[in-house]
């Protein structure tokens, strides 16, 4: 995953996995997320800061303000459709440089091939030396 790109959506979207199953409806109110921890600052220690969550402010306090705004917008559904889709096909989630970048450093395929066998190179018909008629 693009870290710089999709970090805190996809916290957003794994807070918001028991809402959306109508297990609760509230990330504070399912005792197994880590909203306790990044939204209202209760020691957990299970869960540890990324950098990025730890830029969201200069104190814990600013901190766990903005980690608690990044949840007054619903995630778009087409945000939804590429987490799912990353998730369960196991390809990156991210833009085509960082695709690119990983492809580069992994020496892998980052993007599903296209489907169906890949066209033979037939080749090109060889001049016999035949004169026309």
């Amino acid at each position: 995953m693009d870290g710089e790109q999709y970090l805190l959506t996809c916290c957003r979207y794994i807070e918001l996995n028991p809402v959306r199953a109508g297990m609760v409806s509230h990330p504070a109110e399912y005792r197994w997320s880590s909203w306790h921890s990044h939204a209202e600052g209760v020691a957990d220690g299970l869960v540890r800061d990324h950098p990025l969550v730890v830029a969201l402010g200069d104190t814990p306090r600013a901190r766990r303000e903005a980690y608690r705004a990044l949840f007054s917008d619903a995630l778009a559904e087409e945000t939804l459709v590429a987490i799912r889709h990353a998730a369960n096909t196991a390809w990156p989630l991210g833009g085509d440089c960082f695709k690119q970048e990983l492809a580069m450093l992994t020496a892998r395929r980052v993007v599903p091939a296209p489907p169906g066998r890949p066209r033979v190179q037939r080749p090109e018909p060889q001049d016999q030396g035949v004169l026309p008629l």
